[in-house]
């Protein structure tokens, strides 16, 4: 088991009627932003019980915040911040208004290029506190302090993270989760699947806790998954899929072990260049990763086919091969794609992908760090 250090300092609300109890958790001495998307909040009902919670407030909102998350947006944001002397973010929506939040309270306290934080040239220092109202659980970011932007003129979408970035409180209400289009349900389950795989499966370390966890979340998707799909009135199923996810990347599981990342790696390029959503990159490069490393991750690949699948029978390649179609069937069972063929692109996307890698200075991946151009290559054309 490796050496760790944990802290999160997130206070979770969670259940019915959470939202209302922003009343409590906002400060009433700053002035508050509110950040969200594309409306969505709106219509639903959300946006009105947020302002309900938060009399005598000085507050401003700023919206269309992209499902990947715009640098040039966010910056637009980050300077009505320092114009207006925001004090306190609230971000009001999923993942990706959580994540440009984060870049937003960062910017706002920095005096150079806000781009020096995505090309690791800095990390922010200072930041404007933030809060957040969860309604799409998919990418934990309510509880940790990383993020996700896209600068599509570059053709870009990297991470940046800091704990001064972990959120303040989430609120966390499965009714929020009620109208969410089925596409976004689907992809809030292979988030959270996927973000559990990239820390479990690695290699033994010890770390039984970890493992443990960990494979509880993964038979918690697996199980609940498809009715959250299909039964968005279930708000037992919601609830469970939304601590899921939280749980998924709060920095818990990954205590005492070593994490692989390289699904993620590849799917943000795939995002990047092709505008494919996030989750469904994950869904068609995870496959791959599993059957090409499999010799790396040889021994975890069959304690999750032993674990998750119950797969005890067979050689190790058998149960391994199983594993990985189990794993597969699981995603297209939800409804989505996982071929690249499947999407209409007429370019050679495995070795464009390794190129673009190889351009920022991103290879090699993995947690052993050995998965070269070639390889990237391999896996992707494992999944045309």
């Amino acid at each position: 088991m490796k050496n760790f250090t944990f802290h999160n300092p997130v206070e979770v609300v969670f259940g019915d009627g959470s939202i209302e109890k922003l009343s409590v958790l906002v400060p009433r001495d700053k002035k508050i932003l509110i950040t969200y998307g594309g409306g969505s909040i709106k219509r639903n009902g959300i946006y009105d019980r947020v302002i309900a919670a938060l009399p005598k407030r000085k507050l401003y909102e700023f919206g269309g915040i992209e499902a990947n998350p715009e640098f040039e947006t966010l910056c637009k944001a980050a300077d009505f911040c320092r114009s207006n002397q925001i004090g306190f973010i609230l971000a009001v929506g999923g993942g990706s208004v959580i994540d440009g939040s984060k870049f937003i309270a960062s910017a706002a306290k920095y005096a150079g290029d806000p781009w020096d934080f995505l090309s690791r040239k800095a990390k922010p220092s200072f930041t404007l506190p933030i809060g957040c109202v969860l309604t799409l659980p998919a990418t934990g970011s309510e509880m940790n302090g990383n993020a996700v932007i896209s600068r599509r003129e570059i053709k870009q979408k990297n991470s940046f993270g800091s704990s001064k970035l972990l959120p303040q409180f989430a609120i966390l209400e499965p009714a929020t989760t009620k109208t969410l289009p089925e596409p976004q349900r689907i992809n809030g389950v292979i988030d959270a699947f996927a973000h559990v795989m990239e820390q479990y499966l690695t290699y033994p370390a010890g770390a039984y806790i970890s493992d443990n966890l960990a494979e509880g979340i993964l038979r918690t998707l697996i199980d609940l998954g498809k009715t959250y799909v299909e039964e968005p009135d279930n708000l037992d199923i919601a609830g469970n899929i939304m601590w899921a996810s939280s749980l998924a990347l709060n920095g818990l599981i990954s205590c005492g072990v070593t994490s692989d990342w390289s699904t993620h790696g590849i799917g943000h390029i795939l995002t990047a260049y092709y505008e494919i959503d996030h989750a469904i990159t994950l869904a068609i490069v995870l496959p791959g990763v599993m059957d090409v490393m499999r010799e790396n991750k040889k021994e975890k690949l069959l304690q999750y086919a032993d674990r998750i699948w119950g797969i005890t029978k067979g050689s190790e390649d058998d149960r391994i091969n199983q594993a990985i179609e189990k794993t597969e069937s699981f995603f297209r069972g939800l409804g989505a794609k996982t071929k690249i063929s499947e999407f209409a692109i007429q370019e050679d996307v495995p070795h464009r992908v390794a190129e673009a890698l190889k351009n920022q200075d991103s290879l090699p991946l993995g947690e052993h760090q050995d998965m070269d151009f070639d390889t990237i290559v391999k896996i992707l054309q494992s999944r045309v």
